[in-house]
C-alpha cells in the first residue's frame, strides 16, 4: 500500500469480486435472489404520480412554501427516485432480457426530477462497479481540486451543498464520453414534460421539482449515503453498509456492501443476502446513522473528499 497525493492508493483488485465468488460457492441459493423486482415498477409509478399531484397542489403557494415543501417532501421523493433509477440501471425493473423496457422506465422515473439524469447515470454507473476506485474511470471519486480545496469544515459543508453540481460536471472532466442517443431522448422527454407542467400550472411547480432535486441531493439527511458508501472512515475499508430506517425510503441503498457484491440483486432482497451470508457481513464496519456520517465528514479533520481509495485499472474489453 503506497500513498500518492492524499488519496489512499492501493494496488490490489477490488474486494467485491472475490467475496462474491466465495459467497456463491458456499450459498448457491443466493442466485435465486437475482432477477427483477415485480413491485418496483408499481412503487415508482406511484411516486411519479404523487409528484405530479404535488405540482398541481403547490401552483398557488408562496415561494417560501414552495422551497419548504421542495426540501421537506418533494425532494425526498426525488432523491428516492434517483435511487430507484440506480436499481433500474441494473435491469431489476423488468429483467436483463428487457433492457429497453428498463431504459425507458428509468426515463419515466426521471420525470419528477426535472433534469435529465437517467441515461447519463446508466452510462457511468457501469464503470463504478467494474472499476471501483479506478483512476480516471470511476467518476464517483472526487477530483484532486475537490480534495485540495474542500478541506476545512466550512468548505466541506459547501461541498456537500454543491454535490449535485460536482456529480453532474465531474464525469465531463474525469472521463468524458460521447453523448448517446438515449441521453438525447431522455433530455427531449424530460424538457417536454417540464414545458407541459409550466404550460398547465406555471413556473412554481417546475421550480418545486428542480429545487427539491438540487436541495435533497445536496445537504440533506438522505444524502448521507453519498458519503457513507465509499468514503474511508476506517483505513483499508472502501465500501460500507448502513442498516438503519432510511433504507425504507431509499430502496435499501444502505446495503451497499451487499449491493457491490451482488449488483444484479434488487434492493428489496439485499437484506436476505446479509441474512444468508451473515458471517461475511456482520463483522465488517458499517454506519449507524447517515446524519452522523455527515457530521463526522464535516468536523473530523481526517475526513474529506480525499478520503477515498483509488487504484489503477486496466480497461476491460467490451464483449
Amino acid at each position: 500500500r503506497v500513498t500518492r497525493g492524499d488519496f489512499e492508493w492501493v494496488y490490489t483488485e477490488q474486494p467485491h469480486t472475490q467475496r462474491r465468488k466465495e459467497i456463491l460457492a458456499k450459498y448457491p441459493e443466493i442466485k435465486a435472489l437475482m432477477g427483477p423486482d415485480p413491485h418496483l415498477k408499481w412503487i415508482v409509478s406511484g411516486m411519479v404520480f404523487v409528484q405530479l399531484l404535488a405540482c398541481y397542489l403547490v401552483k398557488d403557494l408562496s415561494w417560501k412554501w414552495i422551497f419548504f415543501w421542495a426540501y421537506a417532501f418533494g425532494g425526498c421523493i426525488n432523491h428516492s427516485l434517483t435511487l430507484a433509477i440506480h436499481d433500474i440501471s441494473h435491469n431489476v425493473a423488468f429483467g436483463n432480457k428487457q433492457a429497453k423496457w428498463n431504459r425507458w422506465f428509468a426515463v419515466f422515473a426521471n420525470l419528477p426530477i426535472g433534469i435529465p439524469y437517467s441515461a447519463s447515470f446508466k452510462k457511468y454507473h457501469i464503470d463504478h462497479h467494474r472499476y471501483l476506485g479506478g483512476d480516471s474511470l470511476d467518476v464517483d471519486i472526487p477530483t484532486d481540486f475537490e480534495g485540495w480545496f474542500f478541506c476545512t469544515p466550512l468548505r466541506k459543508l459547501l461541498w456537500l451543498f454543491l454535490q449535485p453540481l460536482f456529480y453532474s460536471l465531474r464525469p465531463l472532466y474525469v472521463n468524458p464520453k460521447a453523448i448517446t442517443r438515449m441521453e438525447i431522448l431522455n433530455a427531449l422527454v424530460q424538457f417536454s414534460t417540464d414545458l407541459i407542467i409550466y404550460y398547465l400550472w406555471g413556473l412554481k411547480p417546475v421550480i418545486y421539482l428542480i429545487a427539491g432535486t438540487l436541495l435533497c441531493l445536496g445537504f440533506h439527511p438522505i444524502s448521507g449515503h453519498f458519503i457513507a458508501e465509499h468514503y474511508m472512515f476506517l483505513k483499508g475499508y472502501e465500501t460500507y453498509s448502513y442498516y438503519g430506517p432510511l433504507n425504507w425510503l431509499t430502496f435499501n441503498v444502505g446495503y451497499h456492501m451487499e449491493h457491490h457484491d451482488f449488483p444484479s440483486i434488487p434492493g428489496c432482497r439485499l437484506p436476505m443476502v446479509k441474512k444468508i451470508a451473515a458471517e461475511y457481513y456482520d463483522n465488517l464496519p458499517h454506519h449507524q446513522s447517515w446524519i452522523r456520517v455527515l457530521w463526522d465528514f464535516v468536523f473530523d479533520d481526517t475526513l474529506g473528499p480525499y478520503s477515498r481509495v483509488k487504484r489503477l485499472c486496466k480497461l476491460a474489453k467490451e464483449s
